[in-house]
Parts: structure tokens; sequence; C-alpha cells
């Protein structure tokens, strides 16, 4: 059975389900395979539960009677997946906006469909489901209200991004950033650069608009090593530039005003060749981090440049509330704490210390979790951190970790999460903004409700 035989059964049975806990009746059972799962295990399962056909990667030579039939074998049931999730995107003829980056695509990908909802029925990836089986899962939910679609895509290896775009064919898109991050699946700060970039491939192979930070060095470097124009307003304009410096060819441009401790900004549409500037536009956010100005341009870009009115898009923005433990500011009893405490990288970590330092409150305290995933340089990077630390001078600063054990600091130590847990009841800090950041494996979520 080739995919547009398969698509044409999924025609006649519209859901498919990977988990054999969930099986509605009539849907198509997908057995995904992992280093520690097998769906293939639970196929037969699957079928007696409700489930009208599986696809599996084994034979079932035992397969009860009359369930034979209803079994379909293919040599690879993820790839299968991404190939049915393709097939069923090629069904709507709609744009695509495709977005990866080291740092802020989640929050950007929500600013971006934040804006685009005030004018479109808008698809966008849930959560974080920005990988080879969350990016199938969220194209197959593409159905003919959709006006637009926004896709976030991850990789933490070489290939990633370019296995996703093929799946995706996005037909618009960003990057984000690129960072220190994953370097021991990427194996330098170069194969982060060649895997995000397979974003630019695609999108330039197939005549596609990039929006690109014009401020990002690295970003207009990986552009001009693909030969790729750079003129903004042409008359099929392949670029769409925004950033906070003067430079002539940004199409919008913006300023930070103020973190008190949400970020406030102003922005502009320009255009040099013509002399054409719009009046200055301030919206105040919800959001911590004077960094997160660069995720609220890309957004005001890519709704401009798809029709959405000023006024909408500053609404949007400004109604954006962040969640899921992303620069988000939380007012307890005792202290007021800026919570990250869902991804780190040296990229990030960086960040997020430059932006706590620039706010104008006090006192401050910092509770950091340790990095993983850098393979080499993972002592480097921390003590990067613990010197910017220093330099800093907060009130107080908790390391999380035994990676901060190989630093030479002299800022105080915890092993893990439960040993922060047990010093915050003890000493119950009051009266601080606490900055929380740190990766999830970390677990630095927990401590909100402590403090």
């Amino acid at each position: 059975m080739d995919i547009k035989e398969l698509y044409e059964l999924y025609k006649q049975h519209p859901c498919i389900t990977t988990d054999s806990r969930d099986c509605p009746e009539g849907s198509i059972f997908l057995a995904l395979k992992g280093e520690k799962f097998d769906g293939n295990q639970y196929a037969l399962q699957a079928l007696e539960k409700g489930c009208a056909y599986a696809i599996v990667s084994e034979e079932f030579p035992s397969s009860r009677e009359g369930q034979e039939d209803r079994l379909i074998v293919v040599n690879d049931t993820l790839q299968t997946f991404k190939d049915l999730a393709r097939e069923h995107r090629r069904q709507f003829d709609i744009p695509v906006v495709g977005i990866t980056g080291t740092n802020g695509k989640t929050t950007t990908k929500e600013l971006i469909a934040a804006v685009l909802q005030t004018h479109y029925n808008v698809l966008y990836t849930e959560g974080n489901f920005n990988n080879d089986v969350g990016v199938p899962k969220t194209l197959m939910r593409l159905n003919g209200e959709h006006d637009i679609a926004v896709i976030e895509m991850g990789a933490s290896h070489p290939g990633d991004i370019k296995t996703l775009v093929e799946t995706t064919e996005p037909t618009c898109g960003l990057i984000t950033n690129v960072g220190r991050a994953h370097l021991q699946g990427f194996g330098s700060f170069e194969g982060v650069c060649r895997t995000k970039g397979e974003l630019y491939d695609f999108l330039i192979a197939h005549d596609c608009p990039l929006f690109v930070n014009r401020d990002n060095e690295h970003l207009v470097k990986m552009i001009g090593i693909r030969g790729t124009r750079c003129e903004v307003r042409s008359t099929a304009p392949d670029i769409y530039y925004y950033g906070q410096s003067d430079s002539p060819d940004i199409l919008i441009r913006g300023e930070v005003i103020s973190c008190a401790p949400f970020l406030k900004f102003r922005w502009r549409e320009q255009d040099s060749d013509a002399g054409y500037q719009s009046d200055w536009m301030e919206v105040q956010t919800k959001l911590i981090g004077a960094y997160n100005i660069d995720n609220m341009l890309a957004a005001i870009t890519v709704g401009y440049v798809n029709g959405v009115p000023f006024d909408d898009i500053n609404r949007a923005l400004a109604g954006y509330t962040p969640k899921n433990n992303r620069s988000q500011l939380t007012v307890t009893e005792h202290n007021h704490l800026v919570v990250d405490a869902y991804n780190a990288n040296p990229t990030s970590m960086q960040a997020a210390i430059n932006n706590f330092r620039m706010m104008e409150v006090s006192p401050k305290m910092v509770i950091l979790g340790q990095m993983g995933e850098l393979g080499d340089v993972c002592q480097e990077e921390h003590q990067r951190l613990i010197d910017m630390l220093r330099e800093a001078q907060f009130d107080q600063v908790w390391l999380v970790g035994e990676e901060f054990l190989h630093t030479d600091s002299h800022f105080r130590h915890f092993a893990n999460v439960e040993e922060v847990k047990a010093a915050i009841r003890a000493e119950q800090p009051r009266g601080y903004y606490i900055l929380i950041k740190g990766s999830n494996s970390n677990r630095l979520f927990e401590l909100p409700e402590l403090l």
C-alpha cells in the first residue's frame, strides 16, 4: 500500500491514535517504536478496543482470525506517519509558517498565532509538540476551516530540521536565533547553524519568503552563505527584515522602552527607499525579558506581511499571557518570581541573567539549574555563567546540580531540587525578586509553590 492509497484509507477513518489506551471507534492505530516502548506490542489490543486498522512495522503470524486484513505492515511506522502528514498537508492550499531556533521559538510561535488569530482561523503547534512525532500530529489536525498554519520545529541532531521541513513544506518561515545548545548532539555550534539553516535551505529552494532578525549576525551570515539576495521591498521580496538597529533594509523596527518588570517597547514600519516611516506605536506586554522584543518584532512582521492591521497586532501582543514556565512573573504572598524553568542552554541562560540584571527591582535572588547536553564545553559554559553572576552582584545566588561543582565559584550550591526545597522551608526567603531558571530535568518548576 503506497502513501496515496493509505491516505485514501485515512479519509475513510480520519482519526489516527498512537496511544493504545485511547482507541476511538473506527480510528487507525499507528504503532510507534522507541528506545523504551514498542507500539507493535499493543496493535492487536488496539483493534480489539475499536480501531479499524493498525499500522505496524512487524508481521503478526499469530494474529487472531479476521484481523489479518486490518494490519498494515510498513518498513518504518514513524516515516509512514510523516509521509501521511505531508500528504494531508498537501490537501490545503494555505500559508504555512515554519519556525525553528535555539531559543524563543515557542514564545514566537504563540505570539505569531495570537496576532494572526485576530483575522484568521489559525492552526498552530500546541505546547512544544515540535519533534518528528509532534509535527505530524499537528499537521493531521489541519482541516478546511483553517486559513493559515504556524508550525514549530525543534532539533537536537543534524538533519532534524531537514526532515521536519520536508514533512511540513512551509511556505515561509523564520529562525529565531542560533545558540550553543544540544552541542553533544550537534557536535559544535557550526553544527547547530547547519541544522537550523535547513529551514532556510528549503525556503530558498522553493522561492518562499524569509523573516529575519537583521541584528542577529549569525542569521545574516547564514543567509549570505546561501547567496540569497537581500532586498526587502522589491516586487517579489525574498526577505522581510526586522530588528532594533537603524539598518536601512529593516521593514519593522523596534526599541525597548523599559522592563519594570514587564517589557514595554515601541515599533514602527519603515521603507528607506520610499523615505517612509510610520508613527511609533507603544506596546505594554505581559512578558518578562528585554530579549522578548525580538520575538515581538517577529510576530509583528509576520502579521504585517499577512495583512493584519496595526491596531490588531498591538492588541494581540499586549493581551498575550505567557504560560508553561516561560518568561512568567508570579506574584506570591512573599516574593515576586521570574519563572523560566522549562529550558536552559548557554544562550538562554546568559540572556536571562542579563535581563534580570537590567530589571529595575530589588533585592534580587537567582536560583539556577545546571545545563545538559553540552559535551566537551560543559565546564567552560558553566564557568561562563559563574563569571556573569559575579559581575552582576545579585543579592543571593543558589546553584543547583553537580556541573556547578566543577566551576570556580563561591556561590551557594545544592545537589538537587530537594536540597533547595529544604533550604527554602528552613530559611523562608521574603521580599525578593527571584529568577528561577533551568531545564525541565532540574524540576525547578516545583519551587514557586514554596516561595
